[in-house]
């Protein structure tokens, strides 16, 4: 007989299992192959399912996504949007819609999520500062005003944020590991620090420098993090430099034992020794370089441009520090985004309202969506990355 209730029980289970549609609103279906799209002037996003190369949905009403960033939660789930006029929104992926968003400043740019997903943490230009909220409710939890535009926010390991301010040349970090905040401030960093980035081992973060030349590292690991500076004879040569650098989607690539970072004002990458610091190389490139993302599990790193030549995308081989590849996706290429092992990459080209996929072997061309002016593009592994 208790066989028996048990061979009923488990037919039971398997019956309410295939009964359940799998579909975009159950609480069971799986968030491992989504991402969002941000359609920068619609202010909405499109769900994208990464296996069936498809718009799945359109979310819309999240206000100025011009300079949009998304990060997500632990469970891949919720996405926080963090939006141009101030806005902070948590979207639900699987039900495609708004769960709460608040206008928290005036000028945003950009976010981050603690470690622990517990905080979400928001970089203002207006009024300046950092405020932080409750994942799960977006109740506020610290506001850090600093009298300052704050740029190149990022989550560092130990329930901690790190940013720097555009106007006072220093990096705060704020840590929410104990009971009361902790707030450090280093001074020093250097003259309008313009972008920043946290390296994928949670160790370095950078400070690209406007103001100046150079770049300054502060090593995390460190007991009493410092700023040093290095290439020291590469940046500012002139008043009217134009920047072309956008924080929050950690455009610069860490391969092969080296930073690679865009050479601000030239048409060309540089290469630097991850331990020493010591330059290892330049490579002439198509265009003034916007974002380089290291392709995973591979040598190469791929480079877009900025206008007026942003209709081409080159790859680069860390090894020799050639260029091995040029596609040409179509105008205004403005984001790639790699599939978690690298087989493919995901390029949005706003001017040909289209997301196109390519095949990261072969170059070819494997798939094609379309969006409203598509920007940036974000797939739920970076719920599980250090600094995105």
């Amino acid at each position: 007989m208790i066989q028996r209730r048990a061979i009923i029980a488990v037919a039971a289970m398997w019956a309410l299992a295939l009964a359940v549609p799998a579909n975009a609103g159950d609480p069971c279906c799986a968030t491992g192959d989504l991402g969002l799209v941000v359609e920068r002037a619609s202010g909405s996003l499109v769900v994208v399912d990464r296996s069936e190369h498809a718009a799945v949905g359109r979310i819309e009403g999240l206000g100025d996504l011009s300079h949009a960033s998304i990060t997500y939660s632990p469970d891949e789930r919720h996405a926080y949007v963090f939006g141009r006029d101030g806005g902070l929104t948590k979207v639900d992926i699987l039900t495609r819609k708004i769960v709460k968003r608040v206008v928290q400043a005036g000028n945003s740019i950009g976010g981050a999520i603690s470690d622990d997903g517990e905080l979400v943490a928001v970089s203002n230009y207006e009024p300046g500062g950092v405020r932080v909220f409750d994942a799960e409710t977006l109740g506020i939890v610290a506001d850090i005003p600093a009298g300052a535009k704050t740029i190149g926010l990022a989550d560092a390991p130990g329930r901690r944020f790190i940013w720097s301010l555009w106007d006072t040349g220093e990096t705060w970090i704020a840590d929410f590991s104990g009971e009361k905040l902790l707030l450090t401030k280093l001074a020093d960093v250097g003259k309008n620090p313009f972008d920043a980035v946290l390296t994928d081992d949670g160790r370095t973060y950078l400070v690209g420098l406007f103001g100046e030349k150079g770049v300054t590292a502060i090593d995390l690991w460190a007991d009493e993090p410092k700023p040093v500076r290095f290439l020291k004879d590469y940046g500012k040569t002139s008043d009217d430099l134009p920047v072309y650098k956008m924080p929050h989607l950690q455009g610069w690539a860490f391969t092969d034992g080296q930073f690679v970072l865009p050479a601000v004002g030239a048409h060309e990458l540089l290469w630097v020794d991850r331990g020493t610091l010591e330059p290892t190389g330049r490579t002439p490139v198509h265009g003034q370089p916007v974002f380089i993302i290291a392709q995973p599990a591979s040598p190469y790193v791929w480079v877009n441009f900025a206008t007026p030549l942003n209709d081409t995308v080159q790859v680069v081989d860390s090894r020799t520090h050639q260029v091995v590849k040029s596609i040409v996706p179509g105008p205004a290429v403005l984001h790639m985004e790699f599939a978690p092992r690298g087989a493919e990459v995901w390029i949005s080209v706003r001017d040909s309202n289209k997301v196109l996929i390519y095949d990261t072997h072969s170059f070819r061309q494997i798939g094609e969506i379309e969006a409203q002016s598509p920007s940036g593009i974000f797939f739920t592994a970076r719920a599980h990355r250090t600094g995105l």
